[in-house]
């Protein structure tokens, strides 16, 4: 039998921020439509071409909830067919440093993976 649970004399915290970011980024793709969209806006052929394994309905999705979120902006051409263009918004862009770092630590671990995979391979 265990101790009763006191309860705490303390606000809680009303957020906390690393909780709120990464809630901005959850989703599958989420990150790299992000990484996609860094360099310039792109319809959403463009955005498949670029990430050929996601699918339409993923990205689709993706795509609503990044919007949702105030980190995409879709923007209709008026073209015939019609589309969309989807860019980053200013606070869509503040992620870019985050999702770089996480990218490079990726890069190093990726080949810290090879190395080990080839030394075991020459043993």
């Amino acid at each position: 039998m265990g101790l009763p649970v006191r309860k705490s004399k303390v606000e809680p915290t009303p957020a906390c921020p690393l909780s709120e970011v990464l809630g901005l980024l959850r989703g599958a793709w989420a990150p790299n439509v992000i990484w996609q969209l860094s360099g310039e806006p792109r319809r959403f052929g463009e955005l498949r071409h670029d990430m050929p394994r996601i699918s339409a309905r993923v990205l689709s999705a993706r795509l609503r909830e990044l919007e949702t979120r105030g980190l995409v902006t879709r923007r209709v051409l008026h073209t015939s067919p019609p589309s969309a263009e989807y860019a980053l918004t200013e606070l869509g862009r503040e992620l870019l440093p985050a999702i770089n770092a996480i990218a490079h630590v990726g890069r190093k671990l990726i080949a810290e993976w090879e190395t080990h995979n080839d030394n075991a391979a020459a043993r």
